[in-house]
């Protein structure tokens, strides 16, 4: 059985889109870090993430960060409506990076961390749309300060890499480190 080690709606959407079946246990844990690599960083976010996650026998944790990054700077989730839309105009008309980390325990001690790479290339972006883009209330619980799958799908011209890491779970490699681990079938 897998646990869900993220209260993240689209990391459950995702994983019910999968038909996997698995319950939600969220964890908690402290995200400092020292490390400012994109990469390393979210995959050190993900094991502490599931390393926090109480098993029980027979069950798999599945946790993951993402950040999305711009000049090797990481933006987070904006705090307010002027930070959300200053990180919109630094993304406009530019390619940034989102980058996920994910790792998998199981009750055995078994553990798969990884990471991806996805690179967003947005249109550059009049005020207007991004006023009406920050008065929807959309970017406050996202990294970057958009969620590719609502209303900032129209910013996106291109990506290079998984769409879905961009939600915040590449889906893709993570089925194939569960069929490493034997949690799905090939």
């Amino acid at each position: 059985m897998l646990v869900l080690a993220s209260g993240s709606p689209r990391r459950r959407e995702l994983l019910q889109g999968l038909g996997l079946s698995f319950v939600l246990r969220p964890t908690h844990c402290d995200e400092y870090s020292d490390t400012s690599a994109p990469d390393a960083l979210v995959r050190e976010l993900a094991l502490r993430k599931a390393l926090a996650c109480p098993l029980a026998a027979g069950e798999t944790a599945v946790a993951a960060d993402t950040v999305v990054c711009l000049d090797g700077e990481i933006l987070g989730k904006p705090d307010s409506p002027e930070c959300a839309s200053d990180m919109l105009r630094a993304l406009s008309g530019r390619t940034h990076e989102v980058h996920t980390g994910v790792a998998l325990r199981g009750g055995t001690g078994e553990t798969h961390v990884f990471s991806e790479c996805t690179r967003v290339t947005f249109r550059t972006l009049t005020e207007g749309m991004i006023e009406r883009y920050v008065a929807s209330g959309e970017p406050f619980d996202k990294a970057g300060g958009y969620g590719i799958q609502g209303a900032a799908a129209v910013f996106v011209e291109r990506i290079e890499g998984d769409y879905f890491n961009v939600m915040g779970l590449p889906v893709c490699a993570l089925w194939r480190h569960l069929q490493e681990m034997g949690e799905v079938d090939a």
